[in-house]
């Protein structure tokens, strides 16, 4: 007898989960390995969150919160949003969930008709993928290239949207690829949206905070304010301020899809950990130095992967302008053979043998919708990117290409 519904057989793994699961058994075993699969800041969450959680646990807030979120937390959001993107909302506009993929799952569950399509930018974060399918909905990829810095254009989105086309999910920067658009690019890409005022847009900003470069952050919401009733602006705490533990994300759009959201929560979750909200709301009230501290070492470690894999042979890598991870390319290296006689055929292969040969765990293009590639997550240390980057470069070395 099976216990899984039917919904739930196209769902995949996460494939970063898996990775980092393997890594551990692997470490178990004796095995130095290193896991650059996992996107999870490598810092600890600032002492004055912590602090706030705290006080607010021996403050007596600890019964159960507001569905849609505590009003001290929606008001730092709101503050937040005026702040850093020049967007005004109401505390009816604004949903906190159980982090930010509870905001994606609830306002595709709330909105979303068996069967209608979703569009996704590939490469694209494999939980996009996933929740569409669980719920019934049907994915509809884009394919974005690296010749263009794995970007969405105007007439690619043009040309997929349909009469059936629901959502757009766009996500910038990029997981996995850290890509990023200009102002100009995102008022082309809501031109075409706004001749199409049926799809709905959830804006993925979760690495609002992580950019490189000079370059200045700006949203979609806030660049076309015509689109503000397509528009579902997504964040959260867990990647800017290393709270990825803490489980809050948050949403800003329209009042009456943020109804809808509430209604569906309340059957889920009823609401976020009330403790956990009193230290987001202290994370996004408060000093901002350490986000910015923990920028600049993302920023140094994307410049020492990107000088690394210059330097190997075989592999290609357009600059990440944002994000924590680096999308690689291995196409050169298809076809190869292994000192022990095997070919790599895809990318998949080519992880499974820098896992078995190097030791260094990391994710398939193939599993965001993109090959051949691999994501390698820059959420580690300088010393062992270093080092993994160096045993990436002896397992390239030791393939016999066609």
């Amino acid at each position: 007898m099976s216990f899984q519904a039917s919904r739930l057989d196209p769902v995949r793994p996460s494939a970063s989960a898996a990775t980092s699961q393997r890594a551990r058994e692997l470490r178990a075993e004796g095995h130095e390995v290193i896991d650059l699969g996992l996107g999870e800041p490598d810092f600890d969450t600032p002492m004055h969150i912590i602090e706030a959680a705290h006080q607010a646990a021996l403050n007596g807030q600890t019964k159960y919160p507001p569905n849609g979120g505590t009003d001290t937390l929606k008001k730092a959001i709101i503050a937040k949003f005026k702040r850093d993107n020049q967007l005004h909302f109401t505390p009816s506009e604004i949903i906190v969930s159980n982090g930010a993929k509870q905001i994606i799952f609830g306002a595709l569950m709330s909105t979303l008709e068996a069967d209608q399509e979703v569009l996704l930018c590939a490469p694209y974060f494999d939980s996009y993928e996933n929740i569409v399918l669980a719920i019934g909905g049907q994915p509809k990829f884009i394919r974005c290239d690296a010749d263009n810095s794995f970007r969405l254009t105007p007439a690619a989105l043009e040309a997929a949207i349909s009469d059936n086309t629901r959502w757009l999910i766009f996500n910038s920067p990029s997981n996995p690829a850290g890509a990023m658009y200009s102002d100009d690019e995102l008022l082309a890409l809501g031109a075409v949206l706004a001749r199409h005022p049926q799809v709905l847009v959830l804006a993925d900003e979760i690495y609002e905070h992580i950019i490189f470069d000079d370059r200045k952050y700006s949203s979609l919401a806030a660049l076309s304010p015509n689109l503000r009733e397509q528009v579902l602006t997504v964040n959260g705490v867990s990647k800017a301020y290393a709270m990825t533990g803490w489980r809050i994300g948050y949403g800003a759009g329209p009042e009456q899809l943020i109804s809808a959201m509430t209604k569906m929560q309340s059957l889920i979750s009823s609401g976020a950990c009330s403790i956990a909200q009193a230290a987001a709301a202290a994370a996004l009230n408060g000093p901002q130095d350490e986000v910015e501290r923990f920028r600049q070492a993302f920023e140094k470690r994307r410049d020492l992967v990107v000088n690394a894999v210059a330097d190997i042979p075989g592999l290609t890598l357009d600059a990440p302008g944002g994000a924590f991870y680096a999308l690689i390319g291995c196409e050169a290296l298809m076809n190869s053979t292994t000192p022990d006689g095997g070919i790599i055929e895809n990318d998949a292969e080519f992880v499974a043998y820098i896992m078995d040969t190097a030791q260094v765990a990391t994710v398939p293009g193939s599993a965001y919708g993109l090959s051949p590639f691999f994501r390698i997550s820059m959420a580690n240390s300088e010393t062992n990117l270093s080092e993994a980057l160096r045993r990436i470069a002896s397992c390239v070395a030791q393939l016999k290409h066609p």
